[in-house]
């Protein structure tokens, strides 16, 4: 564990210098603070809430610099207290490290890191001068003494990183206050330019996406979190609909040559994602999918009613356009191999397979011939189906679904569509553990399923051949589980019978069995996913890569996406290279994670309370009856509105270090 000199956190002061420690304080618990990148120890950490230092040479004059430096290169000049405070402490610092006569004096600046930190508008301007003044108050001499030399500081290695609590809580890392500071300027088709930097998929995502970032919105402790996915849908079909930028070749900076192909082997999120950054990049690329159609997951598994078919398509079709390939009905593992596809000349592979085999219950009876029993995503093709006018299927009598997932509410939502006379929705834990996404819970509510929580199948009830009940027992809270959730068992006695005729097991799907084999050369987990290096995404066979659900298991279109960025970074370096490359944002972000820096982080700037506009929505009565689309979009002025609620709770985030950092980005 790295060790701590001195330093202020949270207000707290520490100083471990012999002789001089601070009584009440408490040596913190860093993790991962040893080097940043390999044989390159940290020597000083600066951030919003304090600064540490672990090398005793450290020069906080131009440590302070470097980070009041970041600070003014990204400050918006939207206010005067950061615009010109940035610049007026970073250029007095810049003075002292020189040796030279600086127009403000120690006092002068902290007193000038106080009014940023009182008067700025938005979290930069807020927080970049918190931990300069906490250094003077309680490093005086420090800094002092290093003016007394009246001798140029030598310029230390240093890396600053900007972001934010929103981004940092999105897998693909999307600058969502940036994004939202162009609809506040009038300018979504600049709004879209920022997301379609990490996805091509701006309209999709919109529509399905669980919204981590609004989950770590630091608006909510005021009063609601920014309508961030409400925004993206509106950049998304500004003016033109849901397909507003017209993809073309002529977008490549540079194309490569004709040799340097890659297969990606998925057409849903996460190949989607890995060809057209491969695309963007100049390569050749080629997606093969087992399917008639692209999409995967987010064209079969999920409903028209939150996402319509041709919006996917729109989107979908950007890698046609930038000269990709589509490959229908070729599925892994029987119309070719991982051998093939290298024999076929692609220099580099990436599995993007999914998760599209559902999972069976466990339960007695439990037999997947019977006519009436389905998986989740076996229900959900066959909406898709009849949707699309490809076979005709009718539900009658009552359905029973069995998850508490987003595909168990994507089931009983549809089910309600395909004219079930009623739904009635099995989860054997209760509702706040519900993992699916609340609004799908409300709106499954809405809609008149019945819920039946603390309560778990037994058995499955048939005669001749077709499903006619499943026999239910009421489950009871115990003691919590190693996550934190409260653990469950059958309460004896409580067992009785649900009549049905479609019983639905939407508690979890796999990898199609038969797609990855022994001698394709690619290593397996127990729960047969693909088995890949968590920082680069390469297998165990060379050239051969995999991200999205057949890595993660189950997982979220954006976290699918997330990967597909991921993934074509490391093609290109390993392609490029023959190695992948250090990514110090990377790094700062693994850091910032791994010791939960945004957990203490608190509202001390007044703020009017301003509850969020909510788009509309066709009502329950209506939409239950059709697989038109729910939800709609919002106007122009409740988009700047929207805009306007967001507090642009940037912190920057600089490491001293022993040598110079390795180039690199993402």
């Amino acid at each position: 564990m790295a060790q701590v000199i001195y330093g202020v956190w949270d207000g707290v002061v520490h100083d471990y210098r012999q002789g001089k420690a601070v009584e009440g304080a408490t040596p913190p618990d860093l993790k991962d603070f040893e080097v940043f990148d390999d044989d390159n120890p940290i020597r000083a950490f600066v951030a919003d809430r304090g600064f540490f230092v672990f090398d005793e040479n450290v020069n906080l004059i131009d440590t302070f610099w470097q980070y009041l430096s970041k600070a003014a290169e990204e400050s918006c000049g939207k206010c005067t207290p950061c615009r010109m405070g940035t610049v007026l402490v970073r250029d007095a610092l810049g003075a002292m490290r020189r040796g030279l006569e600086a127009d403000l004096g120690l006092d002068e600046i902290a007193t000038m890191a106080e009014q940023m930190r009182a008067t700025s508008l938005c979290g930069l301007g807020q927080s970049c001068g918190t931990a300069l003044g906490k250094a003077i108050a309680a490093f005086r001499d420090e800094f002092e003494a290093e003016l007394a030399k009246h001798e140029p500081a030598r310029r230390q290695h240093a890396m600053s990183y900007m972001t934010a609590p929103c981004i940092e809580a999105c897998p693909s890392k999307v600058n969502v206050p940036r994004y939202i500071d162009y609809i506040r300027d009038g300018k979504p088709e600049h709004s879209l330019g920022v997301i379609l930097q990490k996805y091509p998929m701006a309209a999709t995502c919109s529509r399905v996406c669980v919204r981590f970032c609004e989950a770590a919105c630091r608006r909510k402790m005021v009063d609601e979190a920014v309508g961030i996915k409400i925004l993206k849908r509106y950049v998304a079909e500004y003016q033109t609909g849901p397909h507003p930028l017209v993809f073309s070749k002529d977008m490549i900076a540079n194309i490569l040559p004709e040799d340097q192909r890659v297969a990606v082997v998925g057409a849903g999120p996460a190949g989607v994602s890995c060809a057209y950054h491969l695309l963007m990049r100049g390569y050749h690329v080629d997606v093969y999918e087992a399917q008639g159609e692209m999409g995967g997951m987010a064209a079969i598994g999920i409903p028209s009613y939150r996402l319509p078919k041709d919006v996917l398509l729109n989107e979908m079709n950007a890698i046609t356009k930038l000269g990709g390939r589509f490959f229908f009905n070729q599925r892994l593992g029987s119309d070719f191999s991982v051998d093939d596809l290298f024999k076929r000349g692609y220099k580099s592979v990436f599995l993007a397979l999914g998760c599209q085999e559902g999972t069976k219950m466990g339960c007695d009876n439990e037999d997947t011939s019977l006519a009436g029993y389905e998986s989740g995503v076996g229900f959900l093709l066959k909406v898709h189906d009849h949707v699309a006018g490809i076979k005709k299927h009718e539900i009658d009598g009552e359905v029973v679904v069995v998850g508490g997932g987003n595909v168990a509410m994507d089931c009983v939502r549809s089910a309600i569509r395909m004219g079930a006379k009623k739904v009635h929705l099995v989860y054997r834990r209760t509702e706040a553990d519900m993992p699916a996404d609340r609004e799908e819970v409300v709106a499954a509510h809405d809609e008149g399923i019945e819920f039946h929580v603390l309560t778990n199948p037994l058995a499955i009830i048939s005669e001749d051949g077709r499903v006619t009940g499943v026999r239910l027992t009421k489950m009871e809270q115990t003691e919590m589980d190693a996550k934190g959730r409260r653990n469950v068992r059958p309460i004896p006695g409580s067992e009785y019978v649900m009549p049905c005729s479609v019983v639905i097991a939407a508690i979890g799907q796999q990898v199609d069995t038969g797609s990855v084999k022994p001698q394709d050369g690619v290593e397996m987990s127990k729960w047969n996913w693909v088995v890949a290096n968590k920082e680069t995404l390469a297998t165990s066979r060379p050239g051969v890569f995999a991200g999205g659900d057949c890595y993660l298991g189950p997982s979220t279109l954006i976290a699918a996406m997330a990967d597909g960025l991921k993934a074509a970074r490391n093609i290109d370096d390993y392609l490029r290279r023959g190695s992948t490359r250090f990514f110090p944002r990377s790094r700062m972000r693994k850091i910032l994670e791994n010791n939960k820096l945004f957990s203490n982080d608190c509202i001390e700037v007044p703020v009017k309370n301003e509850y969020r506009v909510h788009h509309p929505e066709l009502s329950p009565e209506v939409r239950k009856t059709m697989f038109g689309e729910v939800e709609q979009i919002i106007s122009s002025e409740d988009a700047y509105k929207e805009s306007m609620r967001c507090m642009r709770c940037y912190r920057i985030y600089s490491v001293i270090t022993e040598h110079s950092i390795p180039e690199g980005a993402a």
